[in-house]
This record gives C-alpha cells, sequence and structure tokens, in this order.
C-alpha cells in the first residue's frame, strides 16, 4: 500500500531501479567510450525532453547496449557518431517517440488558436 501511495507521488520504483542500472552500465564503461556516452546522455537530457517513464529506460537501455557493444568490439567512437554528433543523437532520439513535455504546450497553442479563430465567425 506505501509503495502505490509513494509511487503515486514520485514516479515508478521500477522505472528508478532501471533508470540506476543504466547509470552503473555507463559508468562501468572503459573510456573513451564512458566520455562519450555520457556526453550524449547530457544532450539527451536537454533535447529529448521524453516524460513517459517507460519509454526513457527503454531508449536509456538501448543506448547503454550500443555502447557496451562498441566497447567489447573496439568500434571507434565516430563509426557510431559519425560526423555529426549532433544529428546522430537527435536521431535516436526520435527512434523513441514517447510523450514529450513540449506535448502539453503544443495542444495548448492549437485549441488557443481554434478559440480565438472561431470567435471571430
Amino acid at each position: 500500500m506505501a509503495a502505490k501511495w509513494i509511487e503515486a507521488l514520485t514516479g515508478s520504483l521500477e522505472q528508478k531501479k532501471q533508470y540506476k542500472a543504466y547509470k552503473a552500465r555507463i559508468e562501468a564503461l572503459p573510456e573513451p567510450y564512458r566520455a562519450a556516452a555520457k556526453a550524449f546522455e547530457r544532450y539527451f537530457m536537454y533535447y529529448g525532453g521524453i516524460t513517459d517513464g517507460d519509454t526513457l529506460v527503454t531508449m536509456f537501455s538501448d543506448f547503454a547496449d550500443l555502447w557496451e557493444r562498441a566497447a567489447i568490439d573496439g568500434t571507434p567512437i565516430r563509426a557510431i557518431a559519425g560526423g555529426n554528433p549532433v544529428e546522430f543523437a537527435e536521431d535516436f532520439a526520435r527512434a523513441y517517440d514517447g510523450k514529450q513535455w513540449i506535448d502539453k504546450e503544443r495542444k495548448r497553442l492549437a485549441d488557443a488558436i481554434d478559440e480565438a479563430a472561431a470567435g471571430q465567425a
């Protein structure tokens, strides 16, 4: 009972565990893979804006898989990120289409314009 109440306030405890596991996986990467993964993670936090916890933990889990495999195989960082790391990051994040914080504002804007236009009729 208490767990459900806490989750209602703070979000899914399972998602928090999954996120902590992801962070541990990134920390365990050898350099320079760890540094690259952390740089992308920081960008995801600013760019992505994903508010759906399930989508976010899935994205980060897949992201950790990518860097773990690259480290094991010795894949060069540029072979993953390419010449434009911003483009790579944005394409990667777009593949995980979840609910984003901006969705609410998009709806609010569309509704406001609909209402304003209806007042002209």
